[in-house]
């Protein structure tokens, strides 16, 4: 098992686990949040036997799930996860990303440099590779502000890819996140 220690100046990551089941439904199914996400069961039992399941992808190495905590009192206020490996060119997708109103003040800077660190530096990936809903301007507002490259786009969703080296210079430029 891969100890990952993702930890950043007010918020960590660590792997889901089943006793998540309750705050991630709670989280997939707020109004606020899910706009421009995958609609998920609320039914927690439903959620659990996923998790059950992912959990032995997260074996295999096929995927790996996080709740996003505060450091503060470890308080849930997110979850990330990073699936759809792909081996010409070495690339990761990262998605279910959401944040409650629990959240840090830097909790998206943060969880982000937290994904490429898992991404790039723990997993050895090459680039990431992931796509946002049209109409999320914050998250593609986001995306292009951290060095995100468009390489495309559908009726639904444009395209992105983030390269290795972003990654490094973002470590320098946003060092103070990182604590």
């Amino acid at each position: 098992m891969i100890d990952f220690n993702l930890k950043a100046k007010t918020a960590y990551l660590r792997l889901v686990d089943q006793k998540d089941a309750t705050f991630i439904c709670s989280l997939r199914n707020d109004d606020q949040l899910n706009t421009y996400i995958s609609k998920s069961t609320a039914d927690e039992e439903a959620q659990r036997q996923w998790i059950i399941n992912y959990k032995q992808r997260e074996l295999n190495g096929e995927e790996y799930y996080f709740i996003i905590c505060r450091k503060s009192d470890d308080l849930q206020i997110g979850t990330v996860r990073l699936y759809d490996f792909q081996t010409n060119p070495k690339s990761f997708c990262w998605g279910s990303w959401i944040l409650n109103e629990n959240k840090t003040k830097y909790a998206a800077v943060e969880s982000a440099l937290l994904v490429y660190e898992a991404g790039f530096n723990i997993l050895k990936f090459e680039q990431s590779h992931y796509e946002v809903m049209k109409g999320n301007d914050k998250v593609h507002s986001f995306h292009i502000k951290m060095g995100a490259e468009k390489v495309s786009e559908d009726a639904t969703n444009i395209y992105y890819v983030f390269p290795k080296n972003q990654h490094e210079k973002n470590k320098v430029h946003y060092a103070k996140f990182l604590g």
